[in-house]
C-alpha cells in the first residue's frame, strides 16, 4: 500500500510541474486552415489590411462573412469561391481590380452582399456577375466605370439595392435597367457621374418606390422642361431621393461646365417652360380611403391583358399569390389584391406590377391607401322614452301650478303680511308733532330705539341743491308702508319753526 500511496503522489507532482496545454509553455491553438496573419472567428474570416496582391490559398470551409478589403488585389481567380459554400457576404473593397472576368463568382450562389468598392474597375461585361442569382446588394460606388454591358445584370433577380455613384457613367438605360428586375429593385445610386442624358419617359414609368430611391444629383444633367416638371413633381411629393438631395441637382443651361445651375433654386431659367409637355408623364396615382376593420379590394388596371402580375405593399414587400407573409392580404386568381380586415399598417403606396408579352415590363398602377378610424355611430333616438319623459314633466308642473302658494317673497316677508289700516287722526296729529318737534334726537327725554329697520329718502332742502337726504325711520312696520312718513332733518325743522307760526 505504501507503494502506491508514493506512486500517486509521484504522478501529481509530475501533472503540476508540466502544466496542461493551455498554459503558457504552449502556444495557443489556431483554428483549421486559418490563413497566415489572418483573424478567425467562428464563420468570420478577415484578412483586411495586409497588404495582399492574392487571395489566400487556403479557405476555411465554414466561412460565411469574408473580409478582404483594404489590400492590394489586382485579380480574381476563377473558381476561387468553390470551397466556401456558406458564404453570405464578401467584401473587396479599397483593393486594386480593374477587371473581372468570367467564372469569378460562379460557386457564389449564396451570397447575399457584394461590395466591389473603391477599385479600378473601368466596365462591366455581361459574364462578370454570373452565379449571383441570391445577390442582394451590390456596392460599385467609386470606382472607373465608363461601359455597362446591356445584360450586365440580367442574372440578379433578387437585387434590390444597386449603388453605381462616383464613377463615369455617361449614360444609363432605365428601359431594361441593363438586365434588372424592377420588382426587387428598391435603390439605384447613379449620383456624382457624367449622366448628360436621361429619357424623361422612361424615368416617369418607373415604378414609385424605385423613384423614391433612385439618386440622380451631382450630374450635368439637361435643362429640360419636361426633366424639371417631373423633378419638380417629386419633390413635391416628398420622394426621399429628390429631397434630401435637392441642393445637389445641377443641370446646364447651355451645354457648357459654366453653364451649372441648380434645379430647385435657380427657376428664372424654366419660367418660359410651359406645364403642358409635363402632363400625361406619369399616370396620376388614385387615391382610396378605407375604413378600420373593413375590406379593401385593389385591382391591377392594365392597358392590355397581362400575364403575370405582382403587387408592392407600403413596406416594400413584395407580394404575389396568395399573398403577404403574416396573411392580412391576399393577392387573387385574376391578380387583385384584397384586404379583409383593414388595419393602420396598410396605410400606404400599393403599385402593381404587370408583365406580359405586349406590356412594358414596369408598367405600374398605383393606390395611395388612406385608412381612418370609423365614427361612433350616434345612439337611436327612442320616441317612447321621450314622451314618457315628457308626460312626467307636464304632471310636475301641473302639480307646481295647482299646489304651491303663490307668494314669492321671502318666507318672513309674507308672515308678516297685513291688510293696510286707515289712520286715525290721533295717529295722524302724533306723528306731525313728532315731525316738527326741535328735540334732538340724542336728548335724554326720547327713548332711543334699537329696531331701525329701512333707510327712506328724505326731500332735499335748497341748500341741498335738489339733493335727497338719507334719514332713519325708528319703529318703522315694513308690512304696513301706509304708516311711513317723510321726515325733515334737525336743520330743516328748526328753520321752519323760526320763520312763523304753522297752522294745523
Amino acid at each position: 500500500m505504501t507503494w502506491l500511496m508514493l506512486l500517486g503522489a509521484l504522478l501529481c507532482m509530475l501533472c503540476v510541474g508540466l502544466g496542461t496545454p493551455d498554459s503558457e509553455g504552449f502556444p495557443p491553438r489556431t483554428p483549421h486552415n486559418c490563413p497566415h496573419k489572418c483573424i478567425c472567428a467562428a464563420d468570420l474570416l478577415s484578412c483586411t489590411g495586409l497588404g495582399l496582391q492574392d487571395v489566400p490559398a487556403e479557405l476555411p470551409a465554414a466561412t460565411a462573412d469574408l473580409d478582404l478589403s483594404h489590400n492590394a488585389l489586382q485579380r480574381l481567380r476563377p473558381g476561387w469561391l468553390a470551397p466556401l459554400f456558406q458564404l453570405r457576404a464578401l467584401h473587396l473593397g479599397h483593393n486594386e481590380l480593374e477587371a473581372l472576368g468570367l467564372g469569378v463568382f460562379a460557386n457564389a450562389s449564396g451570397l447575399r452582399l457584394l461590395d466591389l468598392s473603391s477599385n479600378a474597375l473601368r466596365a462591366l461585361g455581361r459574364h462578370d456577375l454570373d452565379g449571383l442569382g441570391a445577390l442582394e446588394k451590390l456596392l460599385l460606388f467609386n470606382n472607373r466605370l465608363v461601359h455597362l454591358d446591356e445584360h450586365a445584370f440580367h442574372g440578379l433577380s433578387a437585387l434590390s439595392h444597386l449603388y453605381l455613384g462616383c464613377n463615369e457613367l455617361a449614360s444609363f438605360s432605365f428601359d431594361h435597367l441593363h438586365g434588372l428586375s424592377a420588382t426587387h429593385l428598391l435603390t439605384l445610386d447613379l449620383s456624382s457621374n457624367r449622366l448628360g442624358h436621361i429619357s424623361v419617359p422612361e424615368l416617369a414609368a418607373l415604378p414609385a418606390f424605385l423613384k423614391n430611391g433612385l439618386y440622380l444629383h451631382n450630374n450635368p444633367l439637361p435643362c429640360d422642361c419636361r426633366l424639371y416638371h417631373l423633378l419638380q413633381r417629386w419633390h413635391q411629393r416628398g420622394l426621399s431621393a429628390v429631397r434630401d438631395f435637392a441642393r445637389e441637382y445641377i443641370c446646364l443651361a447651355f451645354k457648357v461646365p459654366a453653364s451649372r445651375v441648380r434645379f430647385f433654386q435657380h427657376s428664372r431659367v424654366f419660367e418660359n417652360c410651359s406645364s403642358a409637355p409635363a402632363l400625361g408623364l406619369e399616370r396620376p396615382e388614385e387615391h382610396l380611403y378605407a375604413l378600420v376593420g373593413r375590406s379593401l379590394r385593389l385591382y391591377c388596371n392594365t392597358s392590355v391583358p397581362a400575364m403575370r402580375i405582382a403587387w408592392v405593399s407600403p413596406q416594400q414587400e413584395l407580394l404575389r399569390a396568395p399573398g403577404s407573409r403574416d396573411g392580412s392580404i391576399a393577392v387573387l386568381a385574376d391578380g387583385s389584391l384584397a384586404i379583409g380586415n383593414v388595419q393602420e399598417q396598410h396605410a400606404g403606396l400599393f403599385v402593381c406590377l404587370a408583365t406580359g408579352p405586349r406590356l412594358h415590363h414596369n408598367q405600374t398602377h398605383e393606390y395611395n391607401v388612406s385608412v381612418h378610424f370609423p365614427r361612433p355611430e350616434p345612439e337611436a333616438f327612442n320616441t317612447g322614452f321621450t314622451t314618457l319623459l315628457g308626460c312626467a314633466v307636464g304632471l310636475v308642473l301641473v302639480l307646481l301650478y295647482l299646489f304651491a302658494p303663490p307668494c314669492c317673497c321671502c318666507r318672513r316677508a309674507c308672515r308678516c303680511r297685513r291688510w293696510p289700516r286707515t289712520p286715525s287722526p290721533l295717529h295722524e296729529l302724533s306723528a306731525q308733532s313728532s315731525v316738527l318737534s326741535t328735540t334732538p334726537p340724542d336728548a335724554p327725554s326720547r327713548k332711543a330705539s334699537v329696531h331701525k329697520h329701512v333707510v327712506f329718502l328724505e326731500p332735499g332742502r335748497r341748500g341741498l341743491n335738489g339733493r335727497v337726504q338719507l334719514a332713519v325711520a325708528e319703529e318703522f312696520d315694513l308690512c304696513n308702508p301706509g304708516d311711513l312718513q317723510l321726515k325733515a332733518g334737525s336743520e330743516s325743522a328748526s328753520s321752519i319753526g323760526s320763520e312763523g307760526p304753522m297752522t294745523t
